[in-house]
């Protein structure tokens, strides 16, 4: 099974692998008739139909870079929480394709990112190959000096790429070095391109000096959506304990503040974070990671549910909005490095990815919280 599906994914030319990472077609369509409201059943239709749309369309065709690693870990959270075995198959028979072996460039994050998936395989079922190939890699990485002009991680959407694998290999071997080689490495990046005073992230060091038509600095929703993913992930597997953490936790609130006053009014947020004005479509991968990040912060007692949940609500209902009636997930921006014009039927896994870790947070926290009505009857002023 596993021959075949590597045979099928080798026969494939560029351009037909380029559209199972996605497409943005003119006309995607009518859109669903599905409901945007907070509670566990509508939540769950809204993931199904996006999964199955999605899963259909890419499950024998394995992919290890960044784009499907994202995918992947929104179909294992989400095969949990649908009881959904056909999404687990997906992600464990990519795994297996690739013999649990990260991307061909060792030190890049992108190629890391899939590391992702083999920790949480290896979560559920701890057998040693899931994760020693990821552990000889880097091992020899941790070894390599830093270059003294640029971070390993120089862009901000690698954030999300690789500290939570390093983080990660740490929860899974108890060796500290990796987590260690972590934090030294998200500072380094840290410092380069966060901006104390907006409190979001450029995107590399090119776009310090770069303004939106309004004249505010540029910062860019799905690079900052990804950021708020990595801090989840590091923040996950870091120990309790570690002083460390109250760092990590502080770049979380400040984030989510700033992000919850650039909300626009349809829920979601544009492309350039400060200059919604100047594109006309909303961008639902960065929406989707501020989803998840904010309720994964409200579930765990660091982000307050009184400011929040009104957020993640208007959010949510923004973000069922763009389903089509065939599953399709829209208005995701293709793969890029600043904001940009797509068509509202663009769609593309990595921005489906993170819809599924969204509604899986999301229903956590609604089994948690069943009176969750009771923190959105704020309303947004007008």
């Amino acid at each position: 099974m596993i021959c075949g599906t590597v045979m099928a994914h080798a026969q494939l030319t560029v351009d037909e692998q380029s559209r199972l990472v996605g497409d943005a077609p003119l006309d995607a369509g009518p859109r669903a008739n599905l409901s945007g409201r907070l509670n566990r059943e509508d939540v769950r239709a809204a993931m199904r139909k996006v999964g199955d749309w999605q899963n259909a369309r890419i499950a024998k065709t394995p992919d290890e870079d960044w784009t499907f690693a994202t995918l992947y870990l929104g179909l294992l959270s989400a095969s949990h929480t649908l009881d959904r075995a056909a999404y687990y198959r997906t992600a464990v028979d990519a795994a297996e394709s690739f013999k649990w072996k990260l991307g061909p460039r060792e030190t890049h994050a992108d190629d890391q990112a899939i590391g992702q998936v083999y920790l949480e395989l290896y979560r559920d079922d701890p057998e040693p190959d899931r994760i020693s190939a990821l552990r000889k890699q880097f091992d020899r990485v941790k070894e390599l000096p830093d270059d003294p002009k640029k971070p390993v991680w120089w862009w901000c959407d690698a954030l999300f790429m690789a500290p939570p694998v390093w983080a990660g290999l740490t929860q899974a071997t108890h060796d500290p070095i990796y987590l260690d080689y972590m934090d030294r490495e998200w500072h380094r990046t840290d410092n380069l391109l966060w901006d104390p005073k907006e409190k979001l992230f450029s995107r590399d060091e090119s776009y310090l000096k770069k303004f939106e038509r309004n004249g505010h600095k540029m910062f860019w929703s799905r690079g900052n959506g990804w950021v708020m993913g990595g801090l989840v992930g590091v923040l996950s597997a870091m120990p309790a304990g570690d002083p460390r953490r109250e760092f990590y936790i502080e770049r979380l609130q400040e984030m989510a503040a700033s992000v919850a006053a650039a909300q626009g009014r349809d829920g979601l947020w544009r492309p350039g974070l400060l200059d919604p004005s100047s594109y006309s479509n909303p961008e639902v991968s960065g929406s989707a990671f501020f989803v998840y990040a904010m309720t994964w912060g409200m579930q765990r007692g660091v982000l307050d549910p009184g400011k929040y949940a009104p957020v993640v609500s208007r959010a949510w209902a923004g973000l069922v909005r763009q389903i089509y009636a065939d599953g399709r997930l829209g208005n995701i921006q293709p793969v890029g490095e600043a904001p940009g014009a797509y068509t509202p039927g663009a769609s593309y896994v990595f921005g489906v990815g993170a819809f599924l870790l969204a509604g899986s947070e999301l229903d956590t926290w609604l089994a948690d919280h069943p009176s969750f009505a009771t923190y959105t009857s704020v309303r947004k002023p007008s």
